[in-house]
């Protein structure tokens, strides 16, 4: 990244509108007292430079300056402390993003404004259960030409809200699943359709599986061989380290194939069921004539399912290893009506947001999970820049404390140099729209009933 001006002149243009100037100033200056008349209608708390995208928390943070180890100024950091408050009380939006591509959380990272970046994740973690509570958000609309003269005046820019941040990850451009409670027993004993799969636009994408990446028409890294070790690591968690017991007894159930990557290192662990559920028709032809043609496939993980899998699985028990073609909505339903229950549950969708992640730990966990059984599932929740992984990892501990489980996290180490993870657009993720990983730590979740 190159070096960022981050002096007063170089934030507020010259053409920025005055009203706001005099609130971005009196936000650098932690002047509440000549902040809080400024503040005095909707959206003057989050309004922006419109050259260099600067909100008041961005300016309030940003004339810190970098923290050295040694103490800082003590009334300099209270006076900024209450600042950011006035301003997310006010309506601040905690994740706007500047010129820069810099949230004010980032600007926060970056000098090393600790306390400052902690209360920005705290109020986003608190906006974004807001939303889940909402929603969604519903603009207010106003006939009044005071109130639109006003918008003018402030220069109001469109800005990035809690929905479109859950996008902020692999789990990307999801369709909306609303199903009533009695619709899902109906469907419970029914198959799958094809149109209920081409609802979704993922699922209509071509596909591409080429140096281990698995990319959407889009150009969206579905999945991507980098993830490996996470996997491992996963499945580990769930089951048992590889050079343990084999886990014979266990049940799995995968939901989302991509690569085959972890029902590749479930398989080698032996469980008693092994179960997978995989919906766009692309991959489910890739297993199909992967396994049929394995010398072809070459490293192609597909080729160690498909038929001649799930007839060898029938030794054991009926059904079991079986690849339910469809989306998780439908299987996962008709799942629970048929009494499955597994000591060991992954899941990793694309296409989705994170309120379909939220959906099925809510509603599919509870009947799906053995008392003592493990929930795991890739943790790529805002990853692309660390101050919305931080904030979501605090709201999926609350929601999946309020759906009954505990989280334990385990760090594992990201070399993003090694696995060529540190440049948009090259190495590992040449041929890749966007990065959806750029963090040295990623938060492995492991999840269990409470109690």
């Amino acid at each position: 990244m190159a070096d960022i001006d981050d002096s007063l002149d170089a934030r507020i243009s010259f053409g920025c509108p005055v009203g706001v100037q005099a609130i971005l100033r009196a936000a650098w200056r932690h002047d509440t007292d000549a902040l809080k008349p400024l503040l005095d209608a909707p959206g003057k708390a989050s309004c922006r430079d419109p050259e260099t995208g600067e909100t008041p928390l961005h300016a309030a943070i940003r004339s810190m300056g970098p923290k050295g180890e040694q103490e800082g100024d003590i009334e300099k950091d209270a006076a900024a402390t209450k600042t950011v408050e006035n301003l997310l009380f006010g309506g601040a939006i905690w994740n706007d993003v500047d010129t820069n591509n810099e949230t004010p959380g980032c600007v926060a990272w970056r000098l090393n404004q600790k306390g400052l970046y902690d209360q920005l994740v705290r109020a986003g973690a608190r906006a974004e259960m807001l939303f889940a509570i909402l929603d969604g958000y519903q603009e207010l609309e106003s006939d009044g030409e005071e109130e639109e003269d006003e918008d003018e005046e402030m220069g109001e820019a469109e800005t990035e809200t809690g929905a479109e941040a859950n996008d902020t990850n692999r789990h990307e451009e999801g369709a909306e699943v609303e199903e009533k409670a009695e619709k899902v027993t109906e469907e419970a004993t029914a198959e799958p359709t094809a149109d209920a799969i081409e609802e979704t636009p993922y699922l209509e994408s071509h596909l591409t599986l080429v140096d281990g990446k698995l990319v959407d028409a889009a150009g969206n890294g579905v999945m991507m061989d980098w993830e490996t070790d996470i996997m491992r690591r996963s499945v580990d968690a769930m089951l048992s380290p590889a050079d343990a017991e084999p886990a014979k007894e266990k049940r799995v159930l995968n939901i989302g194939f991509g690569l085959g990557i972890i029902d590749s290192m479930i398989a080698a662990r032996q469980p008693a069921r092994h179960h997978i559920i995989e919906a766009h028709p692309e991959v489910l032809a890739r297993i199909d004539a992967a396994s049929k043609n394995p010398e072809a496939a070459g490293d192609d993980h597909a080729a160690e399912f498909g038929a001649a899998w799930e007839a060898a699985g029938e030794e054991k028990s009926e059904g079991a290893h079986k690849v339910y073609r469809g989306r998780w909505q439908d299987i996962c339903a008709k799942l629970l009506a048929e009494g499955e229950l597994y000591d060991a549950i992954y899941f990793d969708t694309f296409g989705e947001d994170y309120s379909e992640l939220r959906r099925f730990f809510t509603d599919y966990i509870p009947g799906l999970l053995d008392d003592n059984g493990v929930f795991g599932f890739f943790n790529g929740l805002g990853a692309d820049r660390r101050v919305c992984y931080d904030v979501y990892t605090h709201v999926v501990e609350m929601h999946l404390s309020e759906a009954g489980l505990d989280v334990a996290w385990q760090d594992v180490e990201v070399p993003l140099t090694k696995d060529g993870l540190d440049t948009a657009g090259a190495g590992a993720w040449e041929g890749i729209l966007r990065p959806y990983w750029t963090l040295e730590k990623y938060r492995l979740p492991i999840c269990t009933f409470m109690g």
